[in-house]
């Protein structure tokens, strides 16, 4: 192949990510011409209401998986957090590139911290996960709901329509943001959502071609993480309806994995943590599932 067409959102952040993993490509494979295609998804034109009550983060992939069966598109860029747990159809993760800092951030334009926020304070997330985290530490804040790209949200922030916003650390900071972030909320605490602060390469499965120029940026650390965090959330039936959140470290070769299930309600969680060889990351996460289950998240996952 002489030529790689990368399917992508608009959004400014995915325009870095499919930019970060184009140079990527041209550096490991000289020659190469790496192309951009972008377009909007139904997971972008649906701003006014939460994700979960609308089909979930499925909805930023669909018009890419299109393009590539479509033969418009070679591979689609994506965070991976937003990549569901099970790919529909032929379609598979070629590539997951070394993950940036995966914690969530606090964002304030008055506030330095999340202890400093004033009782009954607007904090405005979109995630379900963080609101049953910040209901547990915080629960007398105010959580509103907030959509949009990055933008738009500090925007909203700057207008004084929150006192505070959590958003992904990752996300900040490589749109030269980092500057924003005024508390980074991490681990074990604040546990990130599953392969937060990871992108990935998803292309249509048997295409040897695309494969082999794609698998050069594979990092196996951050793959090793990615896949044990997604199995747990996988056992548990997790998507963005539910509070889930996952966290692998990996110190030579062995994994560790933090969980946590969570209630957005009334910030109730139920937390679980094992370890386990780099080479079984799977059987780690279910580990790891079945472990909160037998702690009471089923009762969770059920409303």
């Amino acid at each position: 192949m002489t030529t790689l067409r990368l399917a992508t959102r608009e959004s400014a952040l995915a325009l870095w990510q499919t930019e970060h993993v184009a140079a990527r490509l041209r550096e490991a494979h000289p020659g190469l011409d790496v192309v951009l295609v972008p377009m909007t998804t139904r997971g972008d034109q649906l701003q006014d209401r939460p994700l979960s009550e609308v089909g979930g983060k499925g909805l930023f992939l669909k018009e890419l998986e299109v393009a590539m069966m479509e033969g418009r598109a070679d591979a689609a860029v994506h965070s991976l957090k937003d990549v569901p747990m099970e790919l529909d159809g032929p379609f598979e993760l070629a590539a997951v590139l070394e993950r940036a800092n995966p914690f969530d951030a606090f964002v304030s334009v008055k506030y330095e911290a999340l202890e400093e926020l004033p009782f009954g304070a607007k904090v405005g997330t979109s995630s379900l996960r963080r609101q049953s985290l910040l209901r547990a530490h915080r629960p007398d804040l105010k959580l509103v709901d907030l959509r949009g790209n990055v933008n738009t949200r500090l925007a909203k922030l700057d207008a004084g329509d929150y006192d505070a916003i959590v958003l992904a650390c990752a996300g900040l900071e490589r749109l030269g943001l980092g500057g924003r972030i005024r508390e980074t909320l991490t681990a074990p605490r604040f546990i990130p959502a599953a392969a937060q602060g990871a992108i990935a390469i998803e292309c249509r499965q048997g295409q040897a071609e695309v494969l082999a120029l794609l698998s050069a940026l594979d990092h196996a650390h951050t793959r090793a993480c990615v896949s044990a965090e997604r199995a747990m959330t996988r056992t548990l039936g997790g998507s963005c309806q539910v509070p889930i959140a996952a966290y692998a470290t990996l110190n030579k070769d062995k994994l560790s994995l933090e969980g946590l299930v969570g209630r957005a309600s009334d910030g109730k969680t139920v937390r679980g943590y094992a370890s386990g060889p780099m080479s079984e990351p799977d059987k780690l996460g279910q580990q790891v599932a079945d472990m909160l289950v037998s702690r009471g998240a089923d009762a969770l996952l059920d409303l």
